[in-house]
């Protein structure tokens, strides 16, 4: 398989964002008049080459494609910048010595500690719980922070009905939008049926009503779980707080870009001001 592809505007998408979600792909921004590029180019499609496939090398010539050099940025030449997962994770500008340029590469593949959690990940796929979580614990005990390790092993503990084991093990990682998605979704766990609590909760007991606003959510009506909740807020009660931490989950849960997460977010801040 050919590691070294000249790409153009036309297949770009293809062969360099789709493409990185597999592995990672290196842009090189380059042209035929620049003598730097003469130095650098070289060195990068041996070391392609001797990747195997690790790593992938396209070649985009700035004269034939300056709509892509601008919309990334490219000021000068040669620029190489690297795709992983379809976003650009690093980036140089100049040719750099061979040495450099390992390190460069080097920083962007997988650690032995990234590639032991995709096992697990792996084994987690194809049922074998007990297999993916010794692989997630081998990670953590090395790297407590590895955050793919770290979500999908809150995953298995929540599936037990671990939730303190999850949050303990989520607290220990940065606090990305995934890892606070997950930790919303730990601290909602474990939340009773909505039938079971709505006779409690119709006799108006704050506790009640937060216990039913929490199953609601657990059980996919966000909505109305999150409606319960803006009441308890402004009541101003002793669970006001917790009832506004719950609603803060809820928003981790949805996303930033959930029509619900927009309109109650406004609604919480007129209810607390």
């Amino acid at each position: 398989m050919n590691h070294v592809k000249d790409v153009a505007a036309a297949d770009f998408a293809t062969e360099v964002i789709a493409r990185s979600h597999e592995v990672p792909v290196l842009v090189d921004f380059w042209a035929e008049w620049c003598g730097p590029c003469k130095v650098l180019g070289p060195t990068l499609e041996r070391l392609a080459g001797e990747a195997q496939g690790s790593w992938e090398l396209a070649k985009v010539d700035v004269d034939q494609n300056q709509q892509l050099a601008s919309q990334f940025g490219v000021q000068g030449i040669p620029t190489v910048v690297a795709f992983r997962d379809g976003q650009i994770a690093d980036r140089f500008t100049g040719a750099l010595p061979e040495a450099q340029v390992r390190q460069f590469v080097d920083s962007l593949l997988p650690s032995e500690l990234d590639m032991t959690a995709e096992q697990g990940l792996l084994l987690l796929e194809a049922g074998d719980t007990a297999g993916a979580e010794a692989a997630f614990r081998a990670v953590l005990e090395s790297d407590p922070a590895h955050e793919v390790a770290g979500i999908a092993m809150a995953g298995t503990l929540l599936d037990r009905s671990d939730r303190d084991g999850a949050l303990l093990v989520l607290s220990r990682l940065a606090p990305t939008e995934a890892v606070r998605q997950m930790a919303a979704i730990a601290r909602l766990a474990g939340a009773g049926d909505p039938g079971e609590l709505e006779a409690a909760a119709a006799a108006g007991q704050p506790e009640a009503r937060l216990d039913l606003a929490v199953a609601l959510a657990a059980a996919g009506d966000q909505e109305k779980a999150l409606e319960a909740l803006l009441e308890l807020v402004a009541e101003k009660s002793e669970i006001s707080d917790q009832a506004r931490l719950t609603m803060l989950d809820l928003f981790e849960i949805l996303g930033p870009d959930d029509p619900l997460t927009a309109a109650y977010r406004r609604r919480l801040a007129s209810a607390l001001f």
